[in-house]
Formats: structure tokens, sequence, C-alpha cells
């Protein structure tokens, strides 16, 4: 399936911008299950210093603001051909050795409401795969998908308590319980053609756990699945900090807002 996606960020201050700096990781990644044909990013109101690659094999762009900036607008579009394979995405690649990735972080630390999810699942069943998707599912019951409860500071055991919050809490969730059951996982962020509509207002995440034999497997707990062609990859990472869109830092007084538009359909 060939995805085509625009994505749309514009920043707006109410008072001029002395400096700026941000982190991009908004370009996909070519891999088994899918391949970039084209991607291309624009700026407005600031330039891009230099491209790197991460630890996490991430692309990320380095953009600095122009001075005394009041508006930044970035925008990415580009077309990416996927393939199904069931959210297997493969063996480790990249920098990160595969036990790093068993280490929580302050949003996917395993606290007592975490831990409770997953008491249980290592006894009722034998197979890796059946008790990650079980795990899956046990997240959603207990964490219902409603905007606007939690935000990017969150973590597991709080949206747990919660009982509400968004594909970022779900994939947080299933991080931290399955680390806690030994298995190396990781959160991933991207984008989701969805079936009803081509405009969103922000990206997809969604998680990954290891298995011995079959290597990082997708499950999206928001939707109930693995991840199948209607998925593109973008970053990866111990949690959303890692992989974020859009991350940095501004020096100046006043406040901001953020507008994101995203399309994303089949060509």
């Amino acid at each position: 399936m060939r995805l085509t996606i625009s994505h749309d960020t514009l920043y707006r201050f109410d008072a001029p911008v002395a400096y700026g700096l941000q982190q991009l990781r908004l370009t996909p990644k070519s891999r088994p299950e899918q391949e970039v044909i084209d991607w291309r990013m624009d700026i407005t109101g600031g330039r891009i210093e230099t491209e790197f690659t991460d630890e996490h094999s991430n692309t990320v762009n380095l953009l600095s603001f122009d001075p005394d900036a009041m508006e930044i607008a970035v925008h990415c579009e580009g077309a990416v051909e996927t393939a199904d394979l069931n959210g297997v995405v493969g063996k480790q690649k990249g920098f990160v050795p595969l036990w790093l990735f068993k280490r929580s972080t302050e949003l996917t630390r395993a606290g007592p409401h975490v831990r409770g999810l997953a008491k249980g699942l290592r006894d009722a069943y034998d197979d890796d795969l059946t008790l990650l998707h079980a795990l899956s599912a046990r997240i959603l019951d207990a964490v219902a998908y409603e905007v606007g409860k939690t935000h990017a500071a969150t973590t597991a055991d709080a949206a747990i308590e919660a009982g509400h919050g968004v594909c970022q809490d779900h994939a947080h969730i299933f991080v931290a319980a399955a680390r806690a059951m030994d298995y190396p996982a990781r959160y991933v962020s991207g984008y989701l053609m969805m079936n009803d509509r081509v405009s969103q207002d922000a990206s997809h995440a969604w998680a990954e756990a290891h298995i011995d034999g079959l290597g990082w497997v997708g499950f999206d707990v928001s939707n109930g699945i693995s991840p199948d062609a209607r998925y593109v990859r973008v970053a990866t990472g111990l949690d959303y900090r890692d992989a974020a869109p859009v991350s940095g830092l501004r020096f100046g007084a006043g406040t901001e807002t953020m507008d994101v538009a995203i399309n994303v359909q089949q060509q």
C-alpha cells in the first residue's frame, strides 16, 4: 500500500522569541515493512542547522528559530510504501543494545497499578505472542481512550489510576508492563491511515515488544491490533521523550500556541 502523508505544525508566540532550538523527529524510517519513496521538509521562521541519526536510528533535524520569531511553521510531506507483516518488525538494529529496552524511565516505571495489570499473565499463557496480546486487551479494558484527560508528562501508573488516556498513555503502560515481565519493549511514534477520515490533529503512538524468534512486534493498544499496512513508523525510543515528533527549548517571555494538521491517505 502506498500512503501519502502531509504534516503541518504551526507555533505562534505572543511575544518575540529571542532564541529557540528544536529537535524534529518527523522523517519515517525505511525498514522491511515500509519504504520511504520520498520525503521533504519545509521550514518558515527558522532553518535546519543539521541532520543526524540518534541512538535509536531515528532521523533528527535540528531547527533553530529566526531572531525574534513570532511564528514557526514546519511542513512535511511524502509517500511511503507499506506492507502488512502482522506487526513484525524483526531483529534489533542500531546502536542500542537489546538489554537497554528493559530499563524503566520516569514515564514507564512499573508501579503498583502497572504490576497489577500484568499479574498472572505469565502463569496464564505459555506463548509470548498470545500473552502480549492479552496484556494489550487488559490495558484497553482498564484505560478507556479519552482525549484531554492526560498530558505528555502523565506516567503509566497515573494513567491507569485515572482510568482514561490516549494512545501515548496506552503505549507507556504496555511498555512498562512488558518490561516488568522481562520483555524488552519500546515506544513508537508514527502515522496511521484511519478508515473514517483523512484529516487528523495528532500523530499516532503504539508499542513494540521483543519476542525470541520473531524480534520486535508491534501492539497498538488503542485499536486492539498489531500494526498493518496502514501504519508508518517514524521514531522509536524508551518512551515518548525519545520519540517525540517535536521537542526543544526557547528563551523569551510570553506564551505559545501550537496547531497540528495531518493528512494520511492511500495514493
